[in-house]
């Protein structure tokens, strides 16, 4: 199962971006379709404006994504997330400019690999 350091934050029950959220260790199922995180299963939602994943047993909803190193994680608000003690260290030298834990091929594709490629008319390629 794919482990990733990741942005999540909290969007049922808050305006937006002012939920809470944290940066952290999460998995992935293999089809990157589900989420799971805090005990939470969280599944891929489409057509919501504020949310790309939902809980399937509560329903709330969420923002997943990968943490960004000018911090600017949420759209409008301000943000200032809890970061999880086990993925500190990984976090702090990723803003230093250290690739994350499972990102370090500059030449990977992320998880749509290289059939994605190919039909966009490009070739996988990998640095030397």
């Amino acid at each position: 199962m794919p482990r990733r350091i990741m942005f999540v934050q909290l969007k049922t029950g808050y305006d937006t971006d002012r939920g809470p959220s944290w940066i952290g260790w999460v998995d992935f199922s293999k089809t990157w379709g589900t989420v799971y995180v805090h005990g939470r299963t969280l599944r891929r939602a489409r057509g919501m404006s504020d949310a790309n994943f939902y809980d399937i047993e509560s329903g709330e909803e969420f923002w997943v994504s990968g943490p960004k190193r000018n911090r600017a994680d949420t759209r409008y608000a301000p943000s200032d997330p809890d970061i999880e003690p086990d993925a500190a260290d990984a976090y702090r030298a990723f803003l230093g400019g250290a690739p994350l834990p499972g990102r370090e091929d500059p030449g990977r594709q992320g998880h749509r690999g290289n059939a994605h490629a190919k039909r966009q008319g490009r070739r996988k390629t990998h640095a030397p």
